[in-house]
């Protein structure tokens, strides 16, 4: 394991792995928060009223 750090500068590593996680995170997130019943800030939006019957 240590000889793969022969290859790959340990800072750029970190820092490409650390800015795709928070890449992905707020992708999660944005994904989530369009969804009824994932949006924690707004809340679910109310049901469509249903027509009246006749």
């Amino acid at each position: 394991m240590w000889r793969i750090w022969l290859l790959f500068d340990p800072r750029r590593v970190l820092v490409a792995l650390s800015v795709f996680l928070m890449t992905l995170a707020l992708l999660i997130h944005f994904i989530l928060l369009s969804t009824d019943r994932f949006n924690w800030i707004e809340g679910p939006r109310p049901a469509p009223a249903a027509s009246a019957p006749r």
